[in-house]
């Protein structure tokens, strides 16, 4: 049975500037760092930096992304960090809470999220969508 999430493993075309761009704008805890590779936390959760040659320059249509929480107190500035480095914005926020989505540089999707399920349920609940079903 499944206890909780590992890690995530992001493949990156160089891990100096994407294990800079963790550390230093999104200010997740450096761990460990080698030629190919780096690891990271963002709280309780494992960040793995593997640099591979083949991550794509294109872009995934799709809303598939990594959602990382932020303080409510610390969200515009950490926007607007993102946004001075160049970050682009890849969605709007349709949903609960403060959000911002941004591309990392090398393309993943990443949104910074204030609220957490809790909140995300009990709006839920008050604006139910029609085929929301509650375990």
């Amino acid at each position: 049975m499944i206890k909780s999430i590992n890690h995530i493993t992001l493949a990156v075309r160089n891990v100096e500037k994407s294990f800079n761009f963790y550390k230093d704008i999104l200010g997740l805890k450096p761990i460990a760092k080698w030629e190919n590779g780096a690891y990271l936390t963002a709280g309780d959760t494992w960040i793995a930096l593997n640099q591979d040659s083949k991550v794509s320059e294109s872009k995934r249509s799709d809303y598939s992304h990594i959602a990382f929480t932020c303080l409510s107190s610390d969200f515009q500035a950490l926007k607007s960090h993102l946004l001075d480095f160049g970050s682009v914005e890849w969605s709007e926020n349709k949903s609960e809470g403060d959000s911002f989505y941004f591309i990392d540089p090398d393309g993943h999707k990443l949104e910074i999220h204030v609220g957490d399920l809790q909140s995300r349920l009990k709006e839920m609940q008050g604006n139910p969508w029609d085929t929301f079903e509650y375990y």
